[in-house]
């Protein structure tokens, strides 16, 4: 194996390791969002676009020349020669594994920066979301129990007033408590409209989650059948 595509090769192997970092399910989505806002990890998002394009086009580059290989040793008129010679035969089989082998290693390698530049991102949406939705709760409940309260104290106070002011005091304390309730039914129904809004974002993004995994599994199943259909291509 040539230097490039040792590199090539590295550099799957540490994509593999970081995706199945990222997908261990004891660490949160939380406490990756903490990770990533590092010093050091903000000091290097100037640089992070510039990078993940250029290796982009480096893989792809690779890619293509890997193609341009295996169409080259699998053409027709060079087998009709290699059965000719034995030797030239095992040495054309011999390139044709190797540009196979190159061609699986730099669109998995492709395939997974793209995966994992998705990855990264769903778990910043997906911690944001569940820190937005936790804010959400407390602040519902907080409103809840104020709520709860005034209730509360308007009855006591409207009791109050019905004993011992007469029908006029009566009055105006209903009225006040009536404009009172009203304003806190619509705070609490503003608050738990943005607790749904949020619990519905929160189900998308899990939702998004699951079919990226779901994909993933796909092209890894399509990958390993194609492997197995080109070892007996080669037998």
């Amino acid at each position: 194996m040539t230097l490039q595509w040792t590199a090539v090769a590295l550099f799957l192997y540490v994509e593999i390791g970081v995706v199945l970092i990222l997908c261990l399910p004891f660490v949160s989505a939380t406490r990756w969002q903490s990770i990533f806002q590092l010093r050091i990890w903000n000091k290097m998002a100037r640089f992070w676009n510039k990078f993940f394009l250029a290796m982009i086009i480096i893989l792809i580059v690779l890619f293509l020349d890997a193609v341009r290989e295996v169409r080259k040793y699998s053409g027709a008129g060079n087998s009709k020669d290699a059965n000719l010679h034995p030797n030239m035969f095992d040495n054309l089989h011999m390139k044709l594994f190797r540009a196979q082998r190159n061609l699986y290693i730099s669109g998995f390698s492709l395939f997974l920066w793209l995966v994992l530049r998705r990855v990264i991102t769903l778990i910043n949406q997906l911690a944001t979301e569940s820190s937005t939705t936790a804010f959400l709760q407390t602040k519902a409940e907080n409103d809840n129990q104020t709520a709860k309260k005034y209730m509360e104290d308007n009855e006591l106070l409207k009791q109050t007033l019905m004993d011992g002011k007469g029908e006029k005091a009566t009055a105006q304390g209903n009225e006040l408590l009536r404009s009172e309730m009203e304003k806190l039914r619509g705070e609490l129904k503003g608050s738990e409209e943005a607790l749904k809004k949020s619990q519905s974002e929160m189900k998308a993004m899990k939702k998004q989650s699951e079919g990226l995994t779901k994909e993933y599994d796909r092209l890894l199943k399509e990958h390993q059948n194609l492997q197995e259909s080109g070892d007996k291509k080669d037998d």
